[in-house]
């Protein structure tokens, strides 16, 4: 390139990344909070609009089906109407979306409107991660990502306990409601600071005149029916019982059929929807599969912890996400320094570092019992907090090194929606192992509790004194007292079964440490290929 070409090109914005940052953020944050705000207000949902136990899971499972489905898809919506245009739009429609949900009163109504919400917040994880990247200099991508992951990882933490205090104070409207001036005051700092580079919008200009031409409808209808087939699948297979259930028999197979013609598809498509030669760098590949496993337990994680301490330590909704805040405030402090650090250590450190503070916290997990304490808890939480810190930033960073530019945005769908798919594989894995190890254990316990164990007989005999006290009959105090017995066996396999879970967490993690063998980067060519790209 030469110094006239560079003279005679027409000076461009220089946008403020700060300003940046944070004016994108607030969707992101807001997107990433609502897939996990509604879950301890759905009680109160369910008596307001008249529905089972089983049919208001349908608010939280229609918002990440919606979600996913748009993720993917990013870089083709940025490329048709512009990245900026279509953030703004996203945004929007989300804002919509929280209004109604807001207004619904009735249970199809709530279903529909989170639908329009999850459509909404789709694009607004993958769009952010594409802009950042585009606006910070090759030097401060670590750092770009670090402000990222605060948004990403702190959400889903956060959601539980502003959605229960929310619910506690005000009513469950008002978790929808409360996004509305957050959301008009991010929308206008959109518009006012966030520019689209030059060289990103002209070559997005190219690539989606030439994709009208050859419009993907067969890849964008196989993507819809594969992805709402497989997240559906694995949102509500638990409650169905996997395969012992027809239905969900035929969504895993209509998920398999339509991902599998998917991807022949885009393989061969002219112009594909989905970029999927993304994948033929290792970098990517494997920063993504290692960033879906890490994603896989952070989720399943906030699954176990809360459940644990609601169902076996007698925590309120409110006080089991207060305790998980802890990790979430360590994240936000480890984030920022490791984001510096970047650039000064290999992203393998990090990450191996990561894994092991992950591991060594899901060992001291596995260890709690009935009588933990508080502070039993908060040592593992401020040692996984540690873990995902030094995870996510060089996982995100990393992946998308070799990425150019302007094929930035199909990246981050791609990595935003396997790292989604990653969560939702978590949830599952660890509900069918938790309901597994828990008929384990009460099946190897019961088998010691028979009347030849004086033990047994000696603590039964106490339950009936004690209950005769109270008033009981024989019969009934002896009925009762081993009703009492069944319920410690049941809360001590539950107890058995959390520390098994908690221990394979931490060794299905140390799994992932291979992978790093393929994440090579070049941060010199990397960064000179960007500086190349930026100033043509």
């Amino acid at each position: 390139m030469s110094a006239i070409a560079l003279t005679a090109a027409p000076a461009r914005r220089v946008d403020n990344k700060w300003l940046v940052t944070l004016s994108i953020t607030f969707g992101t944050l807001m997107g990433a909070i609502d897939s996990s705000i509604v879950n301890v207000a759905l009680p109160h949902m369910r008596g307001s609009v008249g529905a089972s136990i089983e049919q208001i899971t349908w608010v939280s499972t229609a918002y990440i089906i919606a979600n996913v489905l748009v993720m993917p898809l990013t870089g083709f919506l940025g490329r048709q109407f512009g990245q900026k245009r279509m953030y703004m739009a996203c945004l929007v429609i989300f804002l919509v979306g929280s209004a109604l949900c807001g207004t619904a009163r009735t249970l199809p109504a709530l279903v529909v409107f989170r639908v329009i919400q999850g459509l909404g917040a789709g694009a607004l994880q993958p769009t952010e991660q594409a802009i950042l990247r585009q606006t910070f200099p090759p030097q401060e991508q670590g750092m770009a990502m670090a402000l990222f992951a605060m948004a990403v990882m702190v959400g889903p933490a956060v959601g539980p306990s502003l959605g229960g205090w929310i619910t506690d104070n005000y009513s469950w409207p008002w978790i929808f409601y409360i996004n509305l001036p957050i959301g008009v005051v991010g929308l206008f700092m959109v518009f006012r600071f966030v520019h689209e580079p030059d060289d990103i919008r002209e070559e997005n200009r190219k690539r989606a005149a030439e994709q009208r031409k050859h419009m993907d409808w067969a890849g964008i209808v196989l993507l819809c029916i594969g992805l709402a087939a497989m997240q559906y699948f694995l949102e509500e297979g638990g409650r169905h019982d996997w395969f012992d259930s027809d239905l969900m028999i035929m969504c895993a197979f209509v998920a398999a059929v339509a991902l599998i013609a998917f991807v022949i598809r885009e393989l061969t498509a002219p112009v594909p929807v989905v970029n999927l030669a993304l994948f033929r760098d290792r970098t990517f590949l494997s920063g993504t599969l290692i960033g879906a496993v890490m994603f896989a337990m952070l989720i399943g994680s906030m699954f176990l912890l809360p459940l644990f301490m609601q169902e076996l330590m007698g925590y309120t909704a409110t006080q089991s996400g207060l305790m998980l805040m802890p990790r979430t405030l360590v994240m936000m402090l480890t984030v920022p320094i490791v984001g510096r650090l970047y650039n000064r250590v290999h992203p393998a450190w990090f990450i191996s570092f990561g894994v092991i503070c992950f591991a060594i916290g899901a060992y001291l997990l596995s260890h709690l019992t009935l009588a933990a304490s508080s502070h039993d808890i908060l040592i593992p939480m401020l040692v996984t907090g540690v873990g995902f810190a030094c995870l996510f930033v060089p996982l995100t960073t990393a992946a998308l090194t070799h990425i150019p530019r302007h094929s930035m945005s199909d990246a981050t769908g791609l990595n935003s929606l396997v790292r989604q798919t990653g969560g939702s594989i978590g949830i599952a894995i660890f509900a069918v192992l938790l309901t597994r190890y828990a008929a384990e254990a009460r099946a190897s316990i019961g088998a010691h509790l028979t009347a030849l164990r004086p033990e047994v007989m000696t603590q039964v005999a106490a339950l009936k004194r004690a209950l005769m006290a109270r008033g009981l009959d024989a019969f009934s105090a002896e009925r009762q007292a081993l009703r009492v017995l069944a319920g410690r066996v049941a809360r001590q396999a539950g107890v058995i079964s959390f520390e098994k879970a908690f221990l394979v967490q931490g060794i299905a993690f140390l799994a992932v440490l291979p992978l790093l063998f393929f994440l090579k980067l070049d941060r010199k060519k990397s960064a000179a290929t960007k500086v190349a790209v930026h100033l043509e």
